[in-house]
């Protein structure tokens, strides 16, 4: 096939750096936006927090007047490109290549692994022992569970730390690691994690003593649920099956998330809007932190204008011109976008909270309305790519409590008499029909959907099973209780 050459035309949409500024600062949470902003006046001494004074109204559109004359003026391209200098020349760098990058690294607390291997000094164990120890401690999971074979850690002690140990050896090792704290660390599974636990609570105590035994010998049968093996062959009472089965529950299945979680600092949030309601009416409020005042820095103004007024620019002088117009602009330019934000972020909650009304005013999950972002963009004419940014990490305080924007958005079914309902409302009916529940005889999905099916709602047992893994619900036989 010739190779040949042709002209064409065709048109191409292109978001302009403002709108990308735009979309970046929708999908940003209010407390990340504190930081933004910041971030941004740092950067740029064109932009300063504070309010525009009225009387500076019409010194405002003078400035901009005047800016449009220096632009005329001054052609940037021009005055650089008759410059006989190179501007390589008039470039400083006040930094060698031998200099380093010093950072000042934010503290925080020690890590799991960290806090473990502190407590080995308490333990009477020589150097090499302490060195496999540290190995093992590093071979932990986040839970804090050791799930590698002892025979794959001993060859590799033998390659990497050159250190020849059996499997007898570490499995020692092994248990002076089980010694420390939280009780349960280094187990190999579910069932000697919640022994090593149960083991150390041992004060004479009956109840804890069947408990242990429990886990011991029926954890087979415990796991299932299978109560009546359990009362047969250890020859207890319900009742004391019912204490020990509540000590076991009360133990830790994931001890290694408790030191985790400590090391790690909590994300406060924070509601990115107030709805109100008064005498059946409804009030939108917007955090004042979504719609920080910000202005253009005067001195930058007049250094522009002072600029604009003189006589033949050197080469220092246009770069410094260059710098302020360029400032300024960027200022300009972060100010709208946060005003944008401002009325995007209103825009679209103010569609939301009329739509689910009923539930604003009720707080009942059972009256939100089947909604897709789709119905609030068409309702605020915007793309349903611009709603998702919105509804994402955003938060709004209600009198009933503090929910995320997604929270409202739901599929919708249809009842026997076609009425279109939320899933939301469905689900609310199978976390009220499991709390009202038998638990010596929970429900199955089946006769879930049928309970369903008696309301109006006719949905397939596998949706049912859908929807109540979603809710966190365990299956019917994990529900049971004594």
């Amino acid at each position: 096939m010739a190779l040949k050459q042709t002209f064409s035309q065709k048109m191409e949409q292109k978001l302009s750096p403002q709108q990308i500024q735009l979309m970046k600062l929708l999908q940003v949470p209010t407390m990340e936006l504190d930081q933004r902003i910041k971030q941004e006046l740092e950067v740029n001494p064109a932009l300063e927090e504070g309010k525009e004074e009225t009387e500076d109204d019409f010194e405002q559109e003078e400035y901009e007047e005047e800016l449009g004359e220096d632009e005329r003026e001054f052609d940037l391209d021009e005055y650089m490109s008759d410059d006989d200098e190179p501007a390589y020349k008039t470039n400083i760098s006040n930094k060698s290549k031998d200099d380093e990058e010093k950072s000042m690294p934010l503290s925080g607390g020690k890590s799991f692994q960290e806090l473990l291997i502190s407590q080995l000094n308490l333990k009477r164990l020589n150097e090499e022992e302490v060195v496999i120890a540290t190995y093992l401690i590093g071979s932990l999971d986040d839970a804090g569970y050791l799930e590698r074979d002892l025979e794959a850690i001993v060859d590799d002690l033998a390659f990497s730390q050159n250190i020849i140990t059996t499997e007898a050896d570490l499995e020692d090792i092994l248990h002076y690691v089980q010694e420390l704290d939280p009780p349960g660390v280094g187990a190999r599974d579910l069932q000697e994690c919640l022994i090593l636990q149960m083991d150390r609570k041992q004060n004479g105590d009956i109840t804890r003593y069947t408990a242990l035994k429990i886990l011991e010998d029926y954890f087979d049968e415990f796991t299932k649920k299978h109560y009546k093996k359990i009362l047969q062959r250890m020859e207890i009472s319900e009742e004391d099956l019912k204490d020990a089965i509540h000590e076991i529950i009360r133990l830790n299945p994931k001890p290694g998330g408790s030191l985790k979680s400590s090391s790690k600092s909590l994300q406060q949030v924070v509601p990115d809007f107030q709805v109100v309601e008064e005498d059946g009416k409804l009030t939108l409020t917007l955090n004042g932190r979504n719609a920080p005042e910000l202005k253009i820095n005067k001195g930058y103004k007049k250094m522009l204008k002072n600029y604009a007024e003189g006589a033949k620019l050197k080469k220092t002088d246009k770069e410094a011109l260059t710098f302020v117009k360029s400032k300024l602009e960027a200022a300009k330019w972060f100010i709208d976008a946060i005003q944008q934000r401002q009325h995007t972020l209103f825009s679209t909650m103010t569609a939301i909270m009329n739509y689910q009304k009923e539930y604003f005013l009720t707080g009942d999950d059972t009256t939100l309305r089947p909604m897709i972002l789709k119905d609030i963009a068409e309702i605020v004419d915007l793309d349903i790519s611009t709603i998702s940014r919105v509804a994402n990490s955003k938060y709004v305080q209600t009198q009933y409590g503090t929910f995320s924007l997604k929270h409202f958005f739901s599929e919708s079914l249809s009842t026997d008499s076609g009425e279109e309902v939320s899933t939301r409302e469905v689900k609310q009916i199978l976390l009220e029909a499991v709390d009202d529940e038998n638990k010596r005889k929970p429900l199955t999905d089946e006769k879930l959907a049928k309970l369903l099916k008696e309301k109006g709602y006719n949905i397939a047992r596998r949706t049912v099973a859908k929807y109540r893994e979603q809710l966190n619900i365990p299956v019917a036989r994990l529900r049971k209780e004594l």
